[in-house]
């Protein structure tokens, strides 16, 4: 067994309320999501989850989806202090891309692995320091559920019911304990929640 160095594995997702991260249309309908993202709330929430984290673990489509948005994010002054905060982390911070069909990154201090997410993660918990964020990637932490290998999950919680669309926890998960360890709403009824495994 490889040694660990004490990072932490922390995962972030937004959910409706009925735990889907995409609506009825499909991977791209995020409709339900639009109202909330950009409240102080989830703004904070977002600032508070890359905070200590040194690497950003991410699937192909994310990486794709966010490379395309957030770099330009992080030279915007008009943009809002927190949201280029964060791009600015994304832009600097060492980026593992899972992938099947990328063979080379396409970003900087992007490397690209074809492996399962939990071997990746046991390798990159036994090096280097700083927490490992699995940045809105739910291919990546479907898997890592699985194995029990998450340490902190940062939840956005919506108040709306989607319907149809994806779910985050599926049956078959090993059972787990999590504790509360922070919680806010927002005006709108979002919540944004921050659980840590109890080992």
């Amino acid at each position: 067994m490889t040694a660990s160095t004490g990072r932490n594995v922390t995962a972030n997702l937004s959910l409706t309320l009925d735990g889907r991260y995409n609506g009825p249309g499909g991977p791209g309908d995020f409709g339900a999501f639009a109202p909330y993202v950009t409240s102080d709330v989830a703004r904070d929430h977002m600032t508070r989850m890359w905070d200590g984290a040194t690497t950003a673990l991410l699937g192909r489509i994310n990486a794709e989806g966010f490379m395309g948005y957030w770099p330009s994010v992080a030279g915007d002054e008009n943009a809002d202090p927190r949201d280029r905060a964060y791009a600015k982390w994304l832009v600097d911070a060492e980026k593992v891309v899972l992938s099947t069909t990328l063979t080379e990154a396409p970003w900087e201090r992007t490397r690209v692995v074809n492996a399962p997410a939990a071997d990746v993660v046991t390798d990159l918990k036994a090096a280097g320091e700083g927490d490992i964020l699995v940045n809105s990637s739910a291919s990546v932490i479907k898997p890592l559920l699985a194995a029990d290998l998450l340490d902190r999950l940062y939840l956005m919680i919506f108040p709306e019911i989607a319907g149809g669309g994806q779910r985050l926890f599926d049956d078959g998960l090993p059972a787990t304990k999590w504790t509360l360890t922070h919680q806010e709403t927002g005006a709108l009824g979002e919540m944004a929640m921050v659980y840590d495994r109890a080992r």
